[in-house]
């Protein structure tokens, strides 16, 4: 679709919207029966408002400056997490599923996400702008909306992989949202409660708790899960309302049996979706706390200041057993889990052989599963500020952020899969029949990793959005960080041996912006922005080895590039918002060992990815009671220079689909009750970069019923309800046609 003539392509591309929006702005809009949308201020709106989800909010806070989205040279997304809750979501990736650019599949260990074709679960997820570090599941059920930020970041945040940002905003004690309580109950022994008591003591103290207490099977047997989240918050604000400050703790634990079963083409013909591969004993335990405190003060007219500090603790422990492959004949395995996908993760031991090769014997048929024990503490400390303010120099108008971030990160991982005596543990599963065995409790666990790592990171940044007149703006930002991380190897310690490495970096990131509204309904922009990720690669805080000659280790960072252009839009009288844009998203300096056999601390630059793609998407009213969400992206992401693998190049980077997108419409009858219907579709995508399994793309359709009159609100949604079978990820199955009913008092 795209050719090297891609900037001729864009400037056209400018020039035809800039006609149509011309041509329809000239067109007079009957506004005589319907109200607009813009006078409704969402933020104070009840979050089981029939509308509340349909409505777009004007700014979005993962841009950090406090601008209108329009005045923002990048794609900005919202979603209203209400709207999933209807039927039963709480995982972020299960509510991401169908946004336009954004990939999801089932990770069990994380979210599986991944924007624009880039990987976001690593370091690009936040919680009220403080990043969302460590490996562990998040729920959602103390989050108001989801705002996504795509293309680079890094001028705002920081490391970066380099697709976007997703930041979830927390519901906090305020002065204008209601109290309610809640249950619902659904397929599976779904059943849970909700309290959100907001209360206002006075004109300066509101309190806040929020908490949900949640219990679920699954349509695959023998797998359950509990969720118990409570977050308690207080706000003060002054006389004059100039100053805001709240406090919040949030307690978040889940409790489950994993299903993380085999890949698909690895299970044998009329295997049933239902069949789960958990054995007795497995179970996964995640655990997040996170203290925050957040000042905002305006101290003089049109200037702000912002400070907040965080204090986050996550916590992942499991032990089970998982993934595996078909036991083919007693000693070898399916094509699926040869030793090339071994070696491919990182296994470059000639000699080498899939722990499955060893375990068949006398289980043809039957899956042979890898074992893993682990406990992982990641705690991550952040201070950040941020200066907002408004001057004129002549005729021009500035809106100018300034501000710096620091963060202190800690991550221990310990894991063992072998007994005392250095054997292999292993499970077997009969995909066909249920049947189950596995040697956990053949002897006591031998640790094989135990490191510390940890990392420091300060961030100063600069953005100006400099107004030359009504029609014309141009953004310019930058952004230095510095960035020091660190390896031990706790076990090598405790012989004596040289156990820990460190390494130092620095990066500079821009943002370019040139913005043109020719009236108050439409927002035209063209745009450069860069990320980096340090070490070439990591965006975590276990970037390097602590068995790593770092004399030998290329450190500078890889980066990202993106151009975009789009516009943004008002139509039928502020009733209707879309957003459309195109885009180039270049990833830059991807490492790779030459020689992993005879010089395994060499590193090299391999090459590059790429992604472009086309987003649109659109929300609001069509007529009075009709209201309409959805969207479309277009991702062709594929590696364009690979020199490790050259039969890589043109092969679709992976979990990406290059479509994806959702159409959901409302319909309120009379003011108390609404229907709702909405496609969610999902496009193909490849497992791996080796392109050698595609899971198949699909649509699914949910529907709901709503009545919401003063102080009750029932709704009864399906999901799935034509009930098609398809696959959420390689290894685990969508769900089934299922229902929930939510009963809410709001008072």
């Amino acid at each position: 679709m795209y050719t090297r003539s891609l900037p001729v392509f864009k400037i056209s591309l400018l020039a035809l919207l800039i006609t149509q929006i011309n041509q329809v702005s000239a067109q007079e809009i009957d506004s005589s029966t319907t109200a607009t949308l813009d006078t409704i201020k969402i933020e104070a709106m009840s979050e089981l408002d029939p509308i509340k989800s349909y409505v777009d909010y004007k700014e979005a806070n993962v841009t950090r400056n406090g601008l209108t989205k329009k005045d923002i040279p990048q794609t900005v997304d919202t979603i209203d997490v209400q709207k999933y809750k209807v039927y039963g979501s709480n995982d972020l990736s299960v509510m991401l599923q169908g946004t336009p650019g954004v990939s999801t599949s089932y990770d069990m260990r994380g979210d599986g996400i991944t924007i624009r074709g880039f990987n976001a679960d690593t370091g690009d997820i936040y919680r009220d702008g403080i990043r969302e570090g460590g490996q562990v599941r998040r729920s959602t059920s103390s989050v108001e909306r989801i705002e996504i930020l795509k293309g680079p970041a890094s001028v705002l945040y920081g490391r970066s992989a380099g697709g976007g940002v997703v930041n979830m905003v927390s519901k906090y004690a305020n002065f204008d949202s209601k109290s309610t309580i809640g249950v619902y109950a659904g397929s599976w022994s779904n059943l849970g409660t909700v309290i959100d008591l907001n209360h206002v003591i006075n004109d300066q103290w509101a309190v806040r708790l929020n908490s949900e207490y949640g219990e679920a099977d699954s349509f695959r047997r023998g797998i359950n899960s509990r969720q118990v989240m409570a977050s308690p918050s207080v706000t003060y604000r002054n006389d004059d309302q100039t100053l805001t400050w709240t406090t919040q703790y949030t307690y978040d634990n889940l409790h489950r049996i994993p299903d993380r079963g085999p890949y698909a083409y690895n299970l044998p013909k009329g295997t049933s979706i239902k069949q789960s591969y958990a054995q007795d004993g497995d179970f996964v335990e995640d655990t997040l706390q996170v203290a925050r405190t957040d000042l905002k003060y305006e101290y003089a007219p049109n200037w702000n200041f912002h400070w907040a500090l965080s204090y986050r603790v996550a916590e992942q422990n499991f032990d089970h057993f998982y993934l595996g492959a078909l036991c083919t004949s007693n000693t070898t395995v399916s094509n699926g889990e040869s030793d090339q996908r071994y070696l491919a993760n990182g296994r470059n031991n000639s000699a080498y052989v899939a722990p499955e090769k060893r375990r068949c014997n006398n289980n043809v048929g039957k899956v042979s599963q890898i074992y893993y024990w682990q406990k992982a503490k990641n705690t991550t400390t952040s201070n950040t500020f941020d200066i907002t303010g408004v001057f004129n120099t002549g005729d021009i108008k500035h809106n100018v952020m300034f501000g710096a971030d620091w963060t202190y990160e800690q991550r221990e991982p310990l894991l063992a899969n072998t007994n005392q005596n250095n054997s292999l543990i292993y499970g077997f599963v009969n995909p066909l029949t249920g049947e189950k065995s596995n040697s956990r409790g053949s002897g006591n666990l031998k640790l094989n990793t135990h490191n510390y790592n940890q990392a420091t990171g300060l961030g100063i940044f600069l953005q100006d959005l400099i107004s030359f007149n009504e029609q014309f703006k141009l953004m310019l930002g930058g952004r230095y960080d510095t960035y020091e991380s660190s390896t031990s190897n706790k076990l090598l310690a405790k012989n004596n041996l040289n156990y820990k490495r460190t390494v130092n970096n620095e990066s500079f990131s821009p943002n370019v912006g040139l913005i043109y509204q020719p009236n108050e309904h439409h927002s035209i922009y063209a745009s450069y922005s860069k990320s980096f990720s340090p070490f070439g690669g990591s965006a975590g805080v276990n970037a390097v080895s602590a068995s790593q000659d770092l004399a030998l280790f290329n450190a500078e960072p890889q980066y990202n590039i993106q151009y975009e252009v789009g516009v943004k839009s008002d139509w039928l009288n502020n009733r209707l918002n879309t957003q459309l844009s195109v885009y180039d998203i270049r990833k830059n300096n991807i490492r790779y060992r030459p020689d992993p056999t005879n010089k395994p601390d060499l590193w090299a630059v391999a090459g590059r990815h790429e992604s472009k793609g086309v987003e649109l998407s659109f929300i609001g009213r069509l007529i009075d009671n009709v209201f309409v969400r959805g969207g479309y992206g277009y991702t062709d992401a594929k590696v364009t220079a690979d020199s490790q693998t050259p039969s890589n190049v043109n092969k679709r980077l992976a979990l990406t689909s290059k479509n994806t997108g959702n159409l959901f419409f409302r319909y309120l009858p009379s003011e108390s009750v609404y229907l709702e219907t909405g496609v969610t579709y999902v496009g193909s995508f490849y497992n791996n970069l080796n392109n050698d399994y595609k899971v198949k793309g699909f649509s699914r359709l949910d529907a709901a019923v709503g009545y919401s009159q003063a102080p009750w609100n029932v709704t009864v949604a399906v999901g799935n309800v034509t009930n098609k079978k398809y696959w959420r990820s390689a290894d685990l199955p969508g769900t089934p046609r299922s229902v929930l009913m939510r009963v809410n008092y709001q008072f």
